[in-house]
């Protein structure tokens, strides 16, 4: 067996383990999917133990029209429990009030989109799946497969990512083991998908999320804790 067949499955088995152990907590778990690769991944591993695990995802108004096809293709395809998480205000409404935020104050923009919405649907859960991985981003780099992570109500989150040490090869070549279909805009030289208008295909080959934001941030802020 070759070490790119062989890595992935010692991974998936650290993976399954971690997910076992954040299950036994108790509580409700959600994952979160941008429909990206590796959250694909989580979902399906936590799908082995949850079927219809809430499936959030964060309709920000955004999205690529690819992103949006494929979400309901993958929906219909693996049976998802999807949860659209809408924000309080249409695209139309907030760009009569504010204009286009995405250009003139990104992060607040994210926080009306992406952060608020999340940490209000996710007050009902106990325990958070995510797709987070430290080769993704400098500020992931010590992730750690379960951590807390508080809400800005004060309550306190079990927060697992079973891939946190996975690399980029091993992401696509379990998906490719498991025949989990990867959306059409990685081909299009896409490889940190976010919201249109925000995303780009990557200034640096080196980071995969180079092409986010234009460079002017590297994170939404659903990932950071308040006052963190």
């Amino acid at each position: 067996m070759t070490a790119e067949v062989l890595n992935p499955i010692t991974k998936t088995a650290a993976a399954l383990e971690t997910i076992e152990t954040a299950l036994r907590s108790g509580g409700k778990p959600c994952v979160t999917c941008s429909f990206q690769a590796e959250d694909m991944v989580v979902v399906r591993l936590v799908q082995r133990y949850i079927p219809d695990i809430p499936v959030l995802f964060l309709e920000t108004g955004y999205h690529f029209a690819e992103i949006y096809a494929f979400r309901d293709e993958m929906a219909a395809r693996y049976g998802l429990n999807l949860v659209n998480l809408i924000p309080q205000e249409t695209v139309a409404q907030q760009e009569s009030k504010f204009g286009l935020l995405y250009q003139s104050q990104p992060d607040q923009c994210c926080k009306l989109r992406k952060v608020g919405p999340l940490f209000s649907a996710l007050e009902q859960f106990d325990t958070w799946f995510t797709g987070l991985r430290r080769v993704q981003s400098p500020t992931r780099a010590n992730l750690q497969p379960i951590d807390k992570f508080p809400l800005p109500s004060g309550k306190n989150l079990l927060k697992v990512s079973p891939l946190a040490d996975w690399t980029d090869k091993e992401v696509w070549t379990y998906s490719r083991q498991e025949q989990i279909p990867l959306v059409s805009l990685y081909d299009a030289g896409y490889t940190s998908i976010g919201c249109e208008p925000c995303t780009a295909r990557p200034q640096d080959p080196n980071n995969a999320r180079s092409g986010r934001w234009a460079g002017r941030k590297l994170e939404c802020g659903i990932h950071i804790a308040e006052g963190h």
